[in-house]
């Protein structure tokens, strides 16, 4: 594999105006594809991306895009294939994520979780389809740990990530053998600020409960993505658990 496997490539990563998704769209630039990220309320964060990527010599763009909508995902798919002129890849990373008690959990937040983790994946891999069957692209979906093991204060989180694993391999059985559909399921992953209420009290927890003694990084999801990206096109519908052994 070259330095850059991806040249000549086009991804579209949604979510990827921060966090993991922003280390996304970071490292399949550098691997040499051009990148456009979806992004729907941190706007100043996906120009700073899109500038990011540029560094690397690859064109970049953002859109805006509310992944619960179809018309919204039908127009940033036409967008970046018209940027572009195609597409070969589809990260689907956008999502929410909360911790709320199960037995109080309002109709608004299960809604929203499978709204976004579940039917987003599932409307922006269906809008870019055609695209993908063209070129033998790839789809790689955002899972996590709490899609094969439950929590308690996550459930509905949890029920919409085994719903897109799930989903992932459906689409890989669909989708062939133009296109191969993967999820990567990150378990906990430090975040720069322990954003979404996270605390450092948690990380030494997490990382002292891990086999390889320490939490993922954006990197380790980063690297995972690039494997289905790059890797063989003849793996498919598999979830490729990136927890440091934490699920064990």
């Amino acid at each position: 594999m070259t330095n850059q496997p991806l040249s000549g490539k086009s991804a579209l990563v949604t979510g990827g105006a921060r966090r993991i998704g922003r280390g996304i769209a970071l490292a399949l630039a550098q691997a040499g594809a051009d990148v456009a990220v979806t992004f729907r309320n941190s706007r100043a964060e996906a120009e700073e991306t899109v500038r990011d990527v540029e560094t690397f010599g690859r064109r970049s763009m953002a859109i805006e895009c509310d992944v619960r909508s179809e018309d919204s995902v039908r127009a940033a798919v036409a967008a970046a294939v018209s940027r572009f002129g195609g597409l070969d890849l589809v990260v689907n990373n956008a999502a929410v994520f909360e911790s709320a008690p199960l037995d109080s959990l309002t109709l608004d937040q299960w809604n929203l979780a499978f709204e976004t983790n579940t039917r987003g994946p599932f409307l922006v891999a269906r809008e870019a389809l055609p695209h993908l069957r063209a070129v033998e692209g790839r789809i790689v979906n955002l899972g996590s740990l709490g899609g094969i093991h439950a929590w308690a204060s996550h459930a509905h989180y949890c029920a919409s990530k085994a719903a897109l694993h799930s989903l992932t391999q459906a689409m890989a059985k669909a989708f062939a053998p133009e296109v191969s559909v993967n999820c990567v399921a990150p378990g906990w992953i430090q975040l720069d600020g322990e954003e979404n209420g996270r605390t450092s009290g948690q990380s030494a927890h997490f990382s002292a409960k891990t086999p390889m003694q320490r939490n993922g990084s954006l990197e380790d999801v980063a690297e995972a993505v690039l494997f289905f990206a790059a890797g063989p096109h003849f793996v498919t519908g598999q979830i490729l658990v990136v927890d440091g052994g934490l699920g064990l």
